[in-house]
């Protein structure tokens, strides 16, 4: 099997995705990726982690109707082991394909994914446009307004921290502080050209 290093994981995203928004939601969820491995005890699977997170909607742009579906099939064609594949595919569980999330990297990114979304749609209205001020408690107004950033599935969110065995307020919190960690490097639009 082939592995993937984090600037070939960069170069087959932009091969799918053009779109800076597509672009920067997957440096977000890789970072944050990065960050959850780190801060919950699998440092030694940080990289492994980013590269599920970098990769996890590649095939949404083009073939957003087979969302979990094609990337299976793009990702076979190329060779990459199939713990990379089953962890991409099933943050799509019960939404666009039926593979659960097992491992606890699976569950975060299954309750990630979304709330990353959340997270930096409620950090564009506010004045400073960033997470390094925001509170739980406006975080948790934000989630619970139905009408703001109405795209982003709060079930999904929801169903993300109880797969993870964590209180709701719980996930926010350490998602809200992943944020914050890493937002420098979201900002860097050059960040993985670096590598």
């Amino acid at each position: 099997m082939i592995k993937i290093g984090k600037k070939q994981a960069w170069e087959l995203l932009k091969e799918y995705n053009k779109e800076s928004f597509h672009l920067k939601h997957a440096q977000t969820v890789a970072l944050c990726m990065k960050y959850f491995a780190e801060n919950e005890g699998f440092a030694d699977e940080a990289d492994f982690w980013e590269i599920v997170g970098m990769l996890h909607d590649l095939d949404f742009e083009i073939y957003p109707d087979q969302h979990c579906i094609k990337v299976q099939e793009i990702l076979r064609e190329k060779g990459f082991d199939e713990k990379l594949i089953h962890a991409i595919a099933s943050h799509g569980y019960g939404m666009c394909c039926d593979i659960e999330p097992k491992s606890h990297m699976e569950k975060l990114l299954f309750a990630a994914d979304e709330l990353t979304g959340l997270i930096g749609a409620a950090a564009l209205m506010r004045p400073s446009k960033s997470v390094q001020d925001m509170e739980l408690s406006s975080l948790k107004k934000k989630f619970k307004d139905k009408k703001f950033a109405a795209g982003c599935n709060r079930e999904t969110i929801e169903k993300g921290a109880e797969m993870l065995g964590w209180e709701l307020d719980a996930l926010l919190e350490r998602t809200l502080a992943a944020m914050r960690a890493c937002e420098d490097k979201i900002n860097n639009e050059k960040y993985y050209e670096m590598f």
